[in-house]
């Protein structure tokens, strides 16, 4: 039942984000974005049953983005981000949604973290650098969203609810 909740509630939120932001016709680029988690989307693939959502928003003149990430039927989530790699290739955080917390944090579902970030909040190989350069990554599509799991109990990567390296992942695309 929660897992059909999840799923009415990324539904409907990216209805809502879908018909509610414009897309720049001067760039001709889509400034809406997803990314569908699951553990099969992650490298290597994890078994879970835990699945999530990250919709995103460029704003019209590229300085920044709003997101909205849920998640369901996950547990022990430490830390969510943006990594910048193409499907199927792991590579570096740029940006942070949630977190870190300390692990050992239980069941959750729902929202799990809503925001603006810009060009301030890029980390890693892009920080310092032009917003512009996140765009650019995501709009490509090689850009991705995952959630960390950690139970805080060694060793690490026993199973759902301990994942360090990630638990579930999506590729951002766009939305339109």
């Amino acid at each position: 039942m929660k897992t059909l909740t999840l799923a009415l509630i990324a539904i409907l939120t990216a209805s809502t984000l879908a018909s509610a932001i414009p897309i720049s016709h001067a760039q001709n680029q889509p400034l809406r974005f997803v990314a569908v988690l699951s553990g099969a989307n992650e490298v290597p693939a994890r078994d879970t049953l835990a699945r999530g959502l990250a919709v995103i928003q460029v704003s019209p003149d590229g300085t920044q983005l709003t997101f909205r990430l849920i998640a369901a039927n996950i547990n022990n989530v430490i830390m969510a981000h943006i990594h910048i790699a193409p499907e199927g290739t792991n590579g570096p955080v740029v940006v942070f949604f949630y977190g870190p917390v300390p692990p050992g944090g239980g069941r959750f579902d729902g929202v799990l973290s809503v925001g603006t970030r810009t060009a301030s909040y890029l980390v890693g190989p892009l920080q310092g650098h032009p917003f512009s350069d996140l765009v650019t990554a995501i709009s490509s599509g090689n850009a991705y969203v995952n959630v960390h799991t950690d139970d805080g109990v060694p060793p690490a990567n026993t199973g759902a609810g301990d994942f360090p390296g990630g638990e579930i992942r999506g590729q951002l695309m766009p939305a339109n």
